[in-house]
């Protein structure tokens, strides 16, 4: 399929319109102390002590603590939170990529149902990867 998006996740998102979230990978223990994470506590409202969901302008999808598959629930879990909340438009960052040391081919696959829902926005790697494999269906 070809990509018929334009719009994604820049690398650095430093300020967000009201109706806007910066989605961001985090630890189980809440402990926002690096990458997009201390972003996130430093921009964009997330909680010390919280790893998982919605606080302030942020989303916690957690990353670390083990396999990609013990991130996909949280991942199915954000996919649908975004579905059930259309004001809103979600800046995904490469969640995972970072300090947690995952690859984008190993997460993008995670975010395939994302694709089709406007009001997320992924990053390019994850869009590009996603729509070159057979992982994307119509």
């Amino acid at each position: 399929m070809k990509n018929s998006r334009t719009i994604y996740t820049p690398e650095k998102i430093t300020a967000l319109k009201s109706h806007e979230i910066f989605v961001f990978g985090s630890n189980l223990n809440g402990f926002h102390a690096g990458g997009a994470a201390r972003t996130a506590v430093e921009k964009f409202g997330a909680i010390w002590g919280q790893g998982v969901g919605l606080q302030g302008q942020s989303y916690a999808i957690p990353t670390m603590q083990g396999g990609v598959e013990t991130i996909k629930p949280y991942v199915d879990d954000f996919i649908k939170f975004a579905q059930t909340h259309p004001e809103y438009t979600f800046w995904v960052t490469r969640i995972g990529c970072g300090i947690a040391g995952f690859r984008d081919e190993e997460i993008a696959p995670l975010f395939d149902k994302a694709l089709k829902i406007e009001n997320i926005i992924l990053p390019l790697s994850f869009v590009s990867y996603l729509t070159s494999t057979t992982q994307y269906k119509d």
